[in-house]
This record gives structure tokens, C-alpha cells and sequence, in this order.
């Protein structure tokens, strides 16, 4: 048996967290955050993120894992180094916020002088190329993630498949330990330059958010023509080059990834010609008011929303779809309160937050709910959903 490696992952969100576990089965992971919080909860066996296959493992599994606040400490010995930090997309310079994974490359490799420092975080195309310029080395490659929230770990453990954007022999080798650590078979592994793989990250997200966009924007004719949204939908995708999955309306994409990666690409797009790229962003945000226009035709003189949180078993509400219908309620002068049990303020966007389910209904004259729920079922007012399927 060979001995363990040391690998780091800095990061403790969604991606980081989710290749700590998976690799900390067979190998000694060190988590680096800059959260005390954070880094106690990993070393207490708690998730960081609401995720049950994560919070699984760390209760039931033997893993070789630990978390730190010490650079020093997290780097020195480690073989291979993961990124995982976030990269926020800044409009006003109309391009994602490095800075933080641009931080940890500069540690790392002034730290670790032999280690393959791997960045997971998404990333505009080209910037890997970049940092190898900037640092003169090959040992900084990128590998790209297609996690769902909730379910990280376990898109880790079966991966549709494994992109590593290098040719290195330790390239090769850093995919053979996201092998080792999966339980699915036969895993597709493809190796590309570092600007193929920033690419194919930021259209395979497009393309998702295109779908999203395509049965929103049906489910607004059909709302706006009084035709069943489902019949059609269900017509549509029996076609096997369609086919059935991510097809269930909603009040718009949103959440971690899709909105500032659909950006991004547009970004990336300045010197080449594209109508799709920039149509797939404005139908999100003409979709949302699509749906706020619709709540105010019904006069509710009190509008509650039914959790902030993107899907079910998720504790994530940045950019959340339902966010800009609330502003525009509130501009509207539409008194809107919020069902958001996990949320510690008690106003967001000029709404009230309430976290008794049951005074929520109350006061609510008109519920919105992204998803509907078995809480809701019953309720003595009217549920306003776009959900067909009852499906995320």
C-alpha cells in the first residue's frame, strides 16, 4: 500500500469542502480558510455547507482531515495544492474578482516549491495562461467543478465526468485521485489546454441557463396565453433531442455559478460577434419582471415570500431569483415579508424577515414560493408558483 500524500484545498465552501472529503478517504487533507468559524466546524467533523452526504461522511467515515488558519502550515509538504475560493463577477470592470484565487497562487508557490497547484474556482478564459506568464512555471493548471449545491459531494463521488486543463504527467496523476476517491466506474476523463477547460466551465453553465431561460420564458407565453405550461412541456422534451431533464419553470436562474458565469462568457465575447450569449442574461432579468408584473395584477396588499433559498436542502440565497421581484414589489410600494428561517437579518431588501412559519402564513395575503412544499399545502391563501414538476 502507498504511503498517503498530502494534499491542501483552500477553500471550505461547496467545492472545497466536497474534494476534501472525497480525497481525504485515501490521502491526509489539510483545509486552509480564513473563517476561525469555519475552520472549527471542520475540525468539530461539522459541514460548513448544507449538504447530506457531506455531513454523512464526516460522521460516519474515516478520514484523514484537518482544518487551519496557518499558510505555513497548510503548504509546507503538500503535493498537490487545490483552489477553491470565490470568484465573484464585478460589474464595473465587467469581469470576475480574482483576487482571491490570484492570493492563494502567490502563497503557494512561494510557500510550496514543488507542489501542482490546482484552481477550481471559475475563472474568465485565459487566466490560467496568465499566471503561468506572470510566475514563469507550469505547476498552476486549472481543473473545473460541475457541482450542484446539496449534492456536491455527491457529484464527486459520481462525476459526469473529469476535465483536467493540462498535459502534465502530475496533471494525470491529480485526475487519478479524483478517480481513486469516486465510487462511480469508467469515469470519461478528458485533457485540454488551461483556456479549453476555462471555456468549456463557463459555456457548459451557459447552456444550462439557456435551458433555464428557454422554459421560463414558455412558461411566460403559456401564463400569458392560458395555456397549460406542462402539457407542453411534457410534448416538447418526449423528443430525445431535448429530452426530460432541467425543463421545470421557475422565477429565473440564480444561485452561486449561473449568474456571474453567464457574464463572464458575455465578457469574454467583446471582440467576438454573439446575439444567443447576451440574450440567455437579459431573458433572466426579463423573466423576473415577467413574474413581479403578474404578482401585482393580483392587488395582494401583503406579499409573502417562501424562503430565499435557491432549491430544497440548500443554504444558499445569493443572487437568488426571487431577490429582484422583491425590489420591485417593494418600489411598487407592495408590503412584502419573507419566510427565511436561516437568515439572521431581520430586513433584506426593504422586507421584513420572519421566522415562524406560522405567522408568515398569516400575515401573508399572497404567497410566492419558487418551489412549492408540503409546509405550504393547505395554506388558506393562494400559492403563487411556476413549479410544474415539483422537482429543482
Amino acid at each position: 500500500m502507498t504511503d498517503k500524500i498530502k494534499i491542501t484545498v483552500v477553500g471550505s465552501g461547496y467545492v472545497g469542502l466536497s474534494l476534501a472529503v472525497l480525497l481525504a478517504q485515501k490521502n491526509n487533507v489539510v483545509v486552509l480558510d480564513v473563517d476561525p468559524d469555519r475552520v472549527k466546524k471542520v475540525n468539530s467533523k461539522n459541514s460548513t455547507v448544507a449538504d447530506s452526504e457531506i455531513e454523512a461522511f464526516l460522521d460516519n467515515k474515516e478520514l484523514s482531515l484537518k482544518a487551519t488558519l496557518d499558510k505555513d502550515f497548510a503548504y509546507q509538504g503538500a503535493s498537490f495544492i487545490i483552489v477553491a475560493t470565490p470568484t465573484n463577477y464585478n460589474p464595473d470592470n465587467n469581469c470576475f474578482d480574482t483576487s482571491s484565487v490570484d492570493s492563494v497562487i502567490h502563497d503557494a508557490l512561494e510557500l510550496n516549491l514543488d507542489a501542482l497547484v490546482v484552481i477550481k474556482s471559475t475563472i474568465p478564459v485565459g487566466h490560467t495562461k496568465s499566471l503561468q506568464e506572470k510566475y514563469n512555471t507550469e505547476r498552476v493548471i486549472f481543473s473545473p467543478e460541475f457541482l450542484r449545491e446539496g449534492r456536491a459531494l455527491k457529484d464527486n463521488l459520481y462525476p459526469s465526468r473529469i476535465i483536467v486543463g493540462s498535459q502534465l504527467k502530475r496533471g494525470r496523476e491529480f485526475a487519478n485521485l479524483l478517480v481513486e476517491g469516486a465510487k462511480k466506474k469508467d469515469i470519461e476523463i478528458l485533457f485540454m489546454s488551461s483556456n479549453e477547460a476555462e471555456a468549456l466551465k463557463l459555456f457548459a453553465n451557459t447552456y444550462l441557463a439557456m435551458r433555464v431561460a428557454f422554459f421560463n420564458e414558455l412558461d411566460s407565453y403559456a401564463l400569458a396565453n392560458n395555456l397549460d405550461t406542462n402539457s407542453v412541456i411534457n410534448g416538447i422534451c418526449l423528443d430525445d433531442r431535448i429530452g426530460k431533464g432541467y425543463n421545470n419553470p421557475s422565477f429565473g436562474y440564480g444561485g452561486y455559478c449561473l449568474p456571474k458565469d453567464t457574464k463572464q462568457l458575455l465578457a469574454n465575447y467583446d471582440k467576438v460577434p454573439q446575439t444567443l450569449i447576451q440574450a440567455i442574461v437579459s431573458s433572466n432579468s426579463a423573466r423576473k419582471k415577467f413574474i413581479a408584473d403578474k404578482i401585482l395584477e393580483k392587488n395582494p396588499k401583503v406579499v409573502g415570500f417562501y424562503r430565499l433559498v435557491m432549491k430544497a436542502e440548500s443554504d444558499n440565497f445569493r443572487d437568488a431569483a426571487v431577490e429582484e421581484i422583491i425590489k420591485h414589489l417593494v418600489k411598487k410600494g407592495v408590503i412584502v415579508i419573507i419566510y427565511e428561517p436561516i437568515l439572521k437579518k431581520s430586513l433584506v431588501f426593504g422586507a421584513k424577515v420572519i421566522s415562524s412559519l406560522e405567522e408568515f402564513k398569516d400575515l401573508s395575503c399572497l404567497i410566492v414560493a419558487n418551489r412549492m412544499t408540503d409546509e405550504l399545502k393547505g395554506c388558506k391563501v393562494e400559492v403563487f408558483t411556476r413549479d410544474v414538476f415539483g422537482v429543482d
